[in-house]
């Protein structure tokens, strides 16, 4: 399937990370998501209902990356994977999280992680 939806550069402040300073103070991070779904219905409707919709993909975003605390970005990702894909019609699903602030000695712009998982929960 090559149609996909994005919704890039969600930004927020959260609490994940191995460090107190990181769960405590926080980060600041960077989520793209990525959902493949057959989108001929809506292409051709120009229809609201036959599609999705980019803000609730970000509420959701924001909703699992402000609510626990994770020391593990790879466990933050897999969670909001099994979110998005329990919400939405998507057969796959890509997350990319960038954490921009990360607690290394040295310049770094981000270290992050990326997964992907399908609706029949192998991973891709």
């Amino acid at each position: 399937m090559g149609d996909q939806i994005f919704v890039e550069g969600i930004k927020f402040h959260g609490f994940h990370g191995l460090t107190k300073l990181e769960r405590q103070v926080g980060v600041r991070l960077s989520v793209d998501v990525t959902l493949e779904l057959d989108l001929e219905t809506s292409g051709r409707s120009d229809r609201m209902a036959d599609t999705l919709d980019y803000g609730a993909v970000h509420k959701t975003v924001i909703e699992v990356g402000r609510g626990r605390s994770y020391k593990l970005l790879e466990t933050f990702v897999r969670t909001l994977l099994d979110e998005l894909l329990a919400r939405f019609e998507a057969e796959r699903v890509t997350v990319r999280v960038r954490k921009e602030t990360p607690v290394l000695d040295g310049i770094v712009d981000a270290v992050g992680v990326q997964m992907t998982r399908t609706r029949a929960g192998r991973a891709s």
